[in-house]
């Protein structure tokens, strides 16, 4: 959310709990988790007690401890310096630009499989309805705080809770008539399957559907009262998300064979067969219409958050003077225009891999692989800033005594290694080509990512 430095605090907890919603709860990532059945509950279990809770715990503790503009950067560089910061939140911005493409696709990819069927697949239509929705999303930030705050709240309430509620409760109106389960709920197949294995790459994206939790802590300085407005907010939206997801998410696996769920369209596969069979098809365009809303509400939060920190990246002299340009509504401007720049040329692995499905997969996977690095960093930096600075005022501390702290954040740091780990393995239904073509592809842009960042560090330590 574009909000600018304003003398006058407006964010309270309903607002702040909105802006946590449309960061995380995304319906792009419910046919990923959906692959799994209903093991998907054990999945988000152990996400949520291995990586969301800890982020949402230490996200609390750091933001009321250096409430201050700026997010991770500023807890990083207090930890450890500004060229590490500057690192940590390169990563940030760098995964969301490669996220940005696959949550457009998503849009585009619902809007046309419900408007226009026979345009769904056509990779010119595709890449031009893209870059002009990211353009529109990118002009609409420059306009600060009052237009895109008030955006976020109606996308999260209209296109994400609603459309959430209504699949939950049409997948419980499915079971309830007698219709048979996609998915076998039986105590069995709660636990992981043996012929999941060859997919558990998309474990890293059930992860990556949970990040964004701390995201909205950019914001400190425009929020009523942060001690006790943040940890309130960061409760409350936790609780939310973690049952909207795995609810929405096996709702779509009860309709839609696990063998005919498409990654991308997932879930309006799900909604269609639903509607259908309460003779309700007539609300598809609309479901459409919610959905595409919720997505833009997700782009809308995330172009302009992070940006945020890299501009206090550059004004720390990290990055060329040119960079801190803003506008008289102080939003970063250089920043948005360079991230339009790259997030267009990012949009061509759609033409270069096998197909749109493929493509779709591949930045996602690269996406989860930085976002899940990033996090490992918060994780050290949360233990590193209670040893460095123990006495820093904390309206929040992670409740448990002095070892819950670094207890928490290690599991959170090993859940997030192992996530990475597995993205490396493409699931068995994506035509990436060869797994020796996969990974290299994978490597070498993560390397490409990281190579600004690594030379300003080492530039900066010979001089």
């Amino acid at each position: 959310i574009a909000i600018a430095a304003s003398p006058n605090k407006k964010l309270k907890v309903f607002a702040l709990t909105m802006i946590n919603i449309m960061a995380v709860a995304s319906l792009r990532t419910l046919p990923f988790s959906a692959e799994y059945g209903f093991s998907l509950v054990f999945y988000y279990a152990v996400a949520a007690i291995a990586f969301f809770i800890p982020i949402a715990l230490i996200s609390a503790e750091l933001a009321t401890g250096w409430p201050s503009r700026g997010g991770a950067y500023v807890w990083v560089r207090e930890a450890f310096g500004d060229r590490w910061a500057f690192l940590t939140i390169w990563m940030q911005w760098v995964f969301n630009l490669i996220w940005f493409p696959t949550i457009l696709v998503f849009i585009v990819q619902t809007g046309l499989s419900i408007f226009l069927p026979e345009w769904a697949h056509h990779r010119g239509i595709l890449l031009a309805t893209v870059l002009s929705l990211f353009w529109g999303a990118t002009a609409l930030n420059c306009f600060g705080m009052q237009i895109s705050s008030a955006f976020s709240t109606i996308s999260a309430i209209i296109g994400t809770l609603i459309p959430m509620t209504l699949i939950i409760a049409l997948a419980g109106l499915w079971l309830w008539q007698g219709e048979p389960s996609a998915t076998p709920l039986t105590w069995e197949h709660f636990w992981p399957q043996s012929d999941q294995l060859q997919n558990m790459a998309f474990f890293a994206t059930i992860l990556f559907g949970l990040l964004g939790i701390e995201m909205s802590a950019v914001h400190a300085d425009d929020i009523l009262a942060p001690g006790k407005t943040y940890p309130k907010a960061i409760f409350l939206s936790t609780f939310i998300i973690l049952a909207s997801l795995t609810l929405s998410s096996l709702a779509i696996a009860l309709v839609v064979p696990r063998g005919e769920l498409n990654v991308i369209n997932g879930l309006t596969q799900a909604f269609t067969i639903m509607l259908d069979k309460q003779g309700l098809h007539w609300l598809l365009p609309l479901v459409g219409l919610m959905i595409i809303l919720s997505g833009l509400g997700n782009v809308s939060t995330w172009i302009i958050g992070p940006t945020k920190g890299i501009l206090i990246a550059a004004q720390d002299g990290n990055l060329p003077i040119s960079w801190t340009h803003t506008n008289a509504r102080k939003v970063p401007v250089t920043i948005l225009t360079i991230q339009g720049i790259i997030f267009t040329g990012l949009c061509s692995v759609f033409v270069l891999m096998p197909s749109i499905e493929s493509g779709y997969w591949v930045l996602t996977a690269m996406t989860a692989q930085m976002g899940l690095a990033y996090y490992a960093v918060l994780f050290i930096t949360s233990i590193r800033l209670r040893k460095k600075s123990p006495n820093q005022p904390r309206a929040f501390k992670v409740p448990g005594g002095k070892w819950s702290l670094p207890i928490i954040a290690s599991t959170g740091f090993i859940c997030c290694i192992v996530a990475i780990g597995l993205g490396f393995l493409p699931p068995e239904r994506m035509a990436v080509g060869t797994l020796w073509r996969y990974e290299a592809f994978l490597t070498c842009g993560i390397l490409l990512i990281l190579l600004p960042p690594g030379m300003t560090i080492l530039y900066k330590s010979e001089h």
